[in-house]
């Protein structure tokens, strides 16, 4: 069995790198890699990370790409790569533009296409933009639905999926970071929390946080750094907030101009992944419009306040993991208030189960490939 998987940005090759993993070792399989870079820079950070070496890079990133540009540019380049090497499989992860080109594409070409987390839900297709609608497109295509949770399950069966081609397999992402929480801090690693005074007994208390939801672009983002600088403002001497700001000039053009002049608010280059998940290990809380951290923080035990106005991811909500807090000033500013200065309130979310799967999805996407009628 041949099985392309394709890949475009850094959260796509995080979750699907235990997917081709266990692909590579798996008899009567031959895995070959196709990345779009969709996202240049970063993707390239998690790949030499867990040392995949892409058999087709079609490099298509470029700046200030439109959405309507690098779908065009994914449509034409991918669209060879399919007639050519011809799988039985493609597989794609999420909900980015390369999942819902790849997905179409492989309709075009009448090859089956499984969809990895597939299921994840707002009910609001402009939230997240454009993640839902990609995400949906990905849906109607798809052979085979690896959904994370139960609750993603129950929505694609709302969308008359049949029941026999929806696996729930856990989130790939704990594969993740179960294996790359369990490595030795690498040099960048050890010089960032040595930079960032979080090693020794005497360390401060630290707030990690990301924000760059195209959604969120403008005033929302706005609102978000107000709340940081109030914050930060408030906790001088106490808190360090770190911010590892995205390469997009929409949100470089708001977080350096508003919270570039504070004294306990460290603005960073975008992180590699091990970096980034033992910044994590010494967090006290996750402030985040990311997806991917929904899943990761809770996975470490740390809690998590979703700076968005709702989440495909309700089942971290249910499960106390993490909370909605909006994009308004004052929400944010009250919520993290409420859990850095009441411990019982944190260690209540810190305790919670997360909700997104024992560690095993890799394998449980590969066997199904395998079993598929």
């Amino acid at each position: 069995m041949k099985v392309l998987s394709v890949i475009g940005t850094r959260p796509e090759a995080v979750k699907m790198a235990p997917v081709v993993y266990k692909l590579r070792e798996t008899s009567g399989i031959e895995s070959i890699v196709c990345v779009t870079a969709q996202h240049r820079q970063m993707l390239d950070q998690v790949l030499n990370l867990f040392d995949i070496t892409p058999d087709i890079d079609l490099d298509l990133m470029k700046p200030n790409q439109t959405l309507a540009g690098i779908t065009a540019a994914i449509f034409e380049r991918l669209d060879p790569v399919l007639a050519s090497v011809k799988p039985d499989w493609v597989l794609a992860q999420g909900d980015t533009t390369t999942v819902m080109a790849t997905a179409l594409l492989s309709y075009y070409h009448h090859i089956r296409f499984g969809h990895v987390e597939a299921g994840l839900r707002t009910g609001d297709k402009f939230q997240p933009f454009p993640e839902e609608v990609n995400r949906m497109v990905a849906g109607v295509a798809a052979d085979l639905h690896f959904a994370p949770t139960e609750w993603s399950k129950e929505n694609l069966l709302r969308e008359n999926v049949r029941a026999e081609r929806i696996v729930v397999t856990g989130n790939p992402v704990i594969d993740a970071l179960q294996a790359v929480s369990a490595m030795p801090p690498d040099s960048e690693s050890q010089a960032l929390l040595a930079e960032l005074g979080l090693t020794g007994e005497s360390a401060p208390r630290m707030v990690l946080m990301t924000a760059h939801r195209r959604e969120n672009f403008g005033a929302p983002l706005e609102s978000i750094c107000r709340a940081i600088r109030t914050l930060a403002e408030q906790y001088q001497g106490e808190i360090q907030f770190v911010y590892p700001v995205h390469l997009n000039p929409n949100v470089q053009q708001v977080a350096y101009p508003m919270l570039g002049d504070l004294p306990n608010v460290r603005l960073l280059p975008p992180l590699d992944y091990l970096p980034m998940v033992h910044l994590m290990k010494h967090a006290a809380l996750v402030l985040t419009d990311s997806g991917g951290l929904q899943e990761e923080a809770p996975g470490l035990g740390v809690p998590v306040l979703v700076m968005r106005e709702t989440t495909e991811r309700p089942e971290g909500v249910s499960a106390g993991t993490v909370r909605l807090v909006g994009t308004d000033e004052a929400k944010i500013v009250a919520e993290t208030h409420l859990l850095l200065d009441n411990p019982g309130e944190r260690e209540k979310m810190a305790r919670a189960i997360n909700p997104y799967g024992d560690g095993k999805a890799a394998g449980k996407i590969v066997a199904a490939l395998q079993a598929y009628q």
